[in-house]
């Protein structure tokens, strides 16, 4: 798949360096071979994943650091770091406001999610799905994790291949299957301890990078007073927004309370950051992770902000460039009299890919072991079971490549593989809301929920692709950023373009269910979620709602009960309508209670 691209010439100077310098490639090499070295180490060390405990769970046995820094980095990935400083620099730092909703989005998994997946002593967040409804609810969503994994894992590996290769000439194919073979390796022999402790290692690599960018990138355009000073008069610093109309791209509410839904389909019961959290050595320091990970990721943000103002700063609002590569131009014109420097960035850009990448081989080794094998072949020894969930792991990672040269071949389908990632993951929230908040839900409102939510994303999803598909434009088929609802930092873009959300913002504003179609892609997670809660309550209440005997213990969290703490205790107890794990500590506590934390 060729890329043409406009030249940078007269816009970044006529001595902007295109190629790595051999610095550049030894930086890039170190970055490899550290997680490779990684990898090997915890094969031949400590328990040397023999296993799946050790090789799937860490044998419960990480602090609360590690598993912050790899929670960080899981959804980190260079698609973040190629679309948000692109973003800020297009429309200025309304994304900002996305911090806002960090808190609930990663409160409600701390206080909620955690405490009810580690006190049932889960391996995968789909056993869950059977304890509260059966065994049909747990493969429909085990299912609906590994398609939505497998579509993303090609993209999110060949992307920022395709940027590299297009700004520097980086060799496309070398670069995929170097970051595909080693990633494959390390998680394969290392297991999830190699993840998470690589994971750390790559979010330190992505910080440096940033960071070298930006100090350089604002010295050179005079300062951070002069960067803040021309984003000012180039109206790139963004007031507070209130507009409540959902079709907005961004506002302070799609951003801040549209945010929270993604980051609790991410943060709350996605199966790459549920089982990072079911590795700690006890509750609290999962939930201690929870924690750590707010500050991160608001640094985080705000690094991706600062480096779009620099751009802007540099290159003011008239430049051509392809705004999905306008970051790589950006990073080889800043450091190109300083060799070595381009090697930080990209591999600080593949350590983004390559911690996603890997916490998808590893947890989908694990819905795949635990949920589709195990429960069928109860009587399979540990030593078969380990070497099973390895050979998984190394298998998904040839998947991982296969679809790498897939979306090599899908030019404009890219952002319809990207955009299933981000419709997926609303109707799996509402599902586990739906157990867990809600007792009287039973497995037919379940099973008909989750496929009214998919029904729904994907008809909203694919309706705005062919709308947008269908308006009238000689500009280029880039994708599109108000159409993928992504993880994390990734929801504004893999690769921005302002060129299509003006055309639109042009058009006369959308009526029925032309309305629905421009959905901000903030509100889907919403929007999905909240389709399966409610088609779910009332198909359970037309089928016979779930008794309260027939709840699994520890299952539901006392959600009204505890938010209606004013009642007198006869009516509390009635809301509470659940009974709780037993206690492994201390005595037992009152019905309605959830246990105190494992120490």
């Amino acid at each position: 798949m060729s890329v043409a691209l406009p030249s940078p010439r007269g816009i970044m100077g006529d001595v902007v360096q295109m190629h790595f310098s051999t610095p550049d490639y030894v930086i890039f090499a170190l970055l490899l071979v550290a997680s490779t070295c990684i990898g090997l180490f915890y094969a031949l060390s400590g328990g040397r994943q023999r296993t799946t405990q050790e090789f799937l769970l860490a044998d419960r046995s990480m602090s609360c650091l590690p598993v912050s820094l790899s929670l960080l980095a899981t959804f980190q990935s260079a698609v973040a770091i190629l679309g948000v400083p692109s973003e800020i620099y297009t429309y200025g730092t309304q994304y900002w406001f996305l911090g806002v909703s960090y808190f609930l989005g990663l409160l409600v998994p701390a206080h909620v999610f955690i405490p009810v997946f580690y006190r049932l002593r889960l391996t995968s967040a789909y056993e869950y799905l059977e304890l509260r409804f059966n065994k049909t609810v747990r493969i429909m969503g085990t299912v609906t994790f590994i398609f939505q994994m497998v579509i993303y894992m090609g993209v999110v590996l060949y992307a920022p291949a395709l940027a590299l290769n297009a700004v520097t000439g980086f060799d496309l194919w070398g670069a995929v299957l170097a970051m595909g073979l080693v990633c494959t390796l390390y998680t394969t022999l290392g297991g999830l301890k190699a993840v998470i402790w690589t994971d750390v290692f790559q979010t330190i690599v992505m910080f440096a990078g940033q960071l070298a960018v930006i100090i350089v990138g604002a010295h050179q355009a005079g300062g951070m007073g002069e960067v803040w000073r021309k984003a000012i008069n180039g109206s790139r610093i963004a007031s507070l927004d209130l507009n409540p109309d959902p079709t907005e791209r961004h506002t302070f509410w799609t951003l801040g309370v549209g945010g929270v839904f993604l980051m609790l389909a991410l943060y709350g019961v996605n199966q790459a950051q549920v089982q990072r959290y079911l590795s700690s050595r006890t509750e609290r320091e999962a939930v201690m992770s929870c924690y750590v990970v707010f500050p991160c990721q608001q640094v985080v943000l705000c690094l991706g902000c600062l480096m779009g103002l620099v751009m802007f700063a540099r290159y003011g609002e008239d430049s051509p460039l392809d705004k999905g590569y306008m970051v790589l131009y950006f990073v080889m014109d800043v450091f190109r009299d300083l060799p070595g420097l381009p090697g930080l960035f990209v591999a600080c850009l593949f350590s983004g890919a390559l911690s996603t990448i890997s916490s998808a081989f590893n947890s989908l080794a694990t819905v795949t072991m635990e949920d589709l094998i195990k429960p069928y072949w109860p009587a399979m020894t540990e030593a078969k079971a380990t070497l099973l969930s390895k050979g998984l792991a190394f298998a998904y990672g040839l998947v991982c490549l296969a679809m790498a040269y897939t979306a090599s071949h899908m030019g404009s389908v890219l952002q319809a593989a990207l955009s299933i990632f981000g419709m997926v993951g609303g109707p799996l929230l509402g599902l586990f809301c739906l157990g867990m908040f809600f007792p009287w839900a039973n497995s037919t409102g379940a099973i008909v929920g989750l496929v009214a939510g998919l029904v729904m994303a994907f008809w909203i999803g694919i309706g705005h692709f062919v709308s947008r598909m269908a308006v009238p434009t000689t500009l280029p088929p880039i994708i599109n950023s108000t159409a993928m609802p992504l993880p994390s930092n990734m929801t504004t873009a893999v690769m921005t373009t302002a060129e299509s959300d003006q055309v639109h913002v042009c058009l006369s504003r959308p009526t029925g269910v032309q309305a629905l179609y421009n959905l901000s892609y903030l509100w889907y997670s919403a929007h999905n979620s909240t389709t399966v809660v409610i088609v779910g309550l009332i198909v359970s209440l037309l089928t016979g709602p779930m008794k309260e005997k027939d709840l699994t213990p520890g299952t539901v969290y006392p959600v009204l009960g505890n938010l209606l703490f004013f009642l007198p205790e006869c009516y509390r107890e009635i809301l509470y309508c659940v009974t709780p794990l037993p206690q492994k500590v201390g005595c037992r506590p009152p019905r309605w209670r959830i246990p105190p934390m494992n120490q």
